[in-house]
Order: C-alpha cells, then structure tokens, then sequence
C-alpha cells in the first residue's frame, strides 16, 4: 500500500463558535502538535485485506456480497469491525490513524473546510447515493487532500484508533461521556444515500457531513455496509 508522508507541525483542531454548521462535539477547538507520520493513500480495498485473510489473520467481512466479487477488488472494504480494521494494521505492521492524525490529513495545516478547500462539490467525492455503493479507490482526484490523500471524503466512513470522547477544554466533560455510548470514532462519511429530502436540504445535510472536523461514532463491533478503513505509522 503506498502511502502519503504528513510533516510533524502543528493545527487547529475541531470547529470554532462562528464556523458554519459545527456540532458541540467539535467544541471547543484547540491546537494539536503532531509528529511526523504516514497514512495510507487511500483505503484498505477488498484485495488487500483479503491477503491478510489468506494469511489467517484476518476475518472475513460480513458482507460478502461486497468483498468477494471480483469487479470490487479495488473497492475499499467494508463490513469490518474496528478490532477486524486493528486486526489487518497489526498484520501489516502499521495501525489505525489517531483521530487527529485523520483531521490533520484531511484538512492540512490551514484547517480547511474539506480536503480540496473549503467550498463543498458534490462532484470531489462519492457521497449522497448517487453511485448506489463503493467506488474504485482513487476514483475522485479532485478531492484529495493537500498532501494527495484520496477519499478522505466519501466512499466509506473510516475507523480511527480513537475512543469517542470530549475534546480537552470542553466545559462539561462529566455530561459528555455520561450520555455517550461507549463507542470509536468514525471520519469521513460515505457513499450511503440520506434519506428523502430535497434537493437543496439533501446537499446541506452532505456539505455538513463532509466537513474534515465531523465527527461519528459507533460500536467497535458493528459491521456495516458503509464503514471501512485505512492505516497509517510512524515515521
């Protein structure tokens, strides 16, 4: 798997009170130095993470339907827990990227909105349903990130090493993590279509999802259509 180097630095992490749409759990932002590491260039596709099965590492997705056809080789893969995602990292010898390392990547150094700038276009990305599931890796060159991470936006959701959690400095972290599941947080969004709205509610609710600083969580168990994967390591 090739991946990007990201300079050690430092940034601005999660969404301030005037930016557009930020949810409370990106609140408040505050500034994140990171060393130097590397992160794949795009996700862990299907025929990768079949080598780690083949070497009886890994367990199969549960959607199989999405894994084991030949045409989706080169889809990222999906129906994978976070231990399955920490399981194939571990195998080949990297792991899964903190969540900060994952906003770093996706935003750069001058926080941008989305990896390609900070107007959303629907044609940077496979998100909202229009292609009906995964895509080829790479398929969208136009959304990559500063430093030529593809997919950061769209295709699948991607696990990140992370528990989901209060940022430092959030004013009620007792409360936060009282009505919060336990959970790992997921970046990035995916292909899966958002429901019936129109048009113009449909294309705010992605340009909200989008942004580098959303943040999701779930079950590390759950093993959904939509939700896959890439690793990064240190320098």
């Amino acid at each position: 798997m090739a991946m990007v180097f990201v300079p050690a630095g430092e940034f601005r992490m999660g969404s301030g009170d005037a930016d557009p749409g930020a949810e409370g759990d990106e609140k408040p932002q505050y500034d994140v130095v990171l060393d130097a590491f590397w992160i794949d260039r795009t996700e862990v596709t299907n025929a990768m993470y079949a080598r780690c099965i083949q070497a009886g590492t890994c367990t199969a997705p549960m959607h199989s339907s999405r894994y084991d056809v030949a045409t989706r080789a080169d889809h990222p893969v999906t129906g994978v827990t976070w231990f399955d995602a920490k399981a194939y990292c571990d195998w080949a010898r990297v792991r899964l990227p903190s969540e900060a390392e994952w906003e770093r990547a996706a935003r750069g150094t001058e926080g941008r909105l989305y990896p390609w700038g900070d107007r959303f276009e629907l044609g940077r990305a496979n998100v909202g349903g229009a292609r009906n599931g995964t895509t080829v890796v790479g398929s969208y060159a136009t959304g990559r990130s500063p430093e030529g991470v593809h997919d950061l936006v769209g295709n699948v959701w991607e696990w990140t090493a992370d528990w989901y959690g209060p940022y430092p400095g959030h004013p009620d972290p007792e409360s936060f993590e009282k009505n919060a599941r336990p959970a790992r947080v997921l970046r990035g969004t995916s292909w899966s279509g958002i429901g019936h709205f129109s048009p113009e509610v449909q294309l705010n609710i992605l340009a909200h999802n989008a942004r580098g600083s959303f943040r999701f969580s779930t079950d590390p168990e759950g093993r959904l259509n939509d939700v896959g994967f890439r690793c990064a390591k240190n320098t």
